[in-house]
């Protein structure tokens, strides 16, 4: 007897079956999952495992929270500055205070628990799609003016809040960029974290 693939197992190849007619183009949203389940007779749960597994595969991109959509292939771009500002509109900021770790207060030049303010910025692409996040940390005013940023990258893997904002799955490959602007007294004016996914990104420090 031929084994049945599981409920979520048909809800997603449909799903894949819609996207490779064209019948779902990328960027396209997909309906609701409420909506979704009435078309193939599926379970809610059904829906909810099939568009998880899509998006965990990359064909499907965003949150079950806001909505998935139909992936694009990645642009790919390569870093070659860490210093410039990013030319495109920004996404959901936050800002906060809290105390150094033993890491940024190394690369800070600081006390361990000093108060630090921090910044988060989301930056998109031209269509509005997540393109990387870059977190800033400095200690009390923040300055313009740097002489100088050094840089270096690791490989890392998306932490759950991390992809939350990215709309990406929990530990997909990306690059962790981290910057320190210093000042002409030599002392670091601030330092950021800047994660970028590898699959659409490059990185070429110079």
């Amino acid at each position: 007897m031929p084994r049945v693939a599981p409920p979520y197992q048909r809800v997603a190849a449909e799903i894949r079956r819609r996207i490779a007619s064209g019948e779902w183009p990328p960027g396209r949203q997909l309906p609701s999952r409420a909506k979704l389940a009435a078309e193939l007779g599926a379970t809610d749960a059904a829906v909810r495992l099939g568009m998880a597994l899509l998006r965990r595969s990359g064909e499907l991109e965003g949150t079950q929270r806001t909505r998935l959509f139909v992936a694009h292939p990645p642009a790919v771009r390569t870093l070659l500055d860490p210093d410039r500002d990013w030319p495109y509109p920004g996404g959901e900021g936050a800002t906060g205070s809290c105390r150094a770790d033993a890491d940024l207060a190394q690369r800070l030049h600081v006390p361990v628990g000093a108060r630090l303010r921090w910044r988060r910025d989301e930056c998109l692409d031209p269509d509005s799609r997540p393109s990387h996040l870059v977190t800033t940390w400095w200690r009390g005013a923040r300055t313009r003016s740097w002489a100088r940023c050094d840089a270096e990258a690791q490989l890392h893997q998306l932490t759950a809040d991390e992809a939350e904002h990215l709309g990406l799955p929990q530990g997909v490959p990306a690059w962790l960029i981290q910057r320190t602007r210093v000042a002409s007294s030599g002392k670091p004016a601030e330092t950021a974290d800047m994660v970028l996914p590898a699959d659409r990104w490059r990185v070429r420090l110079r």
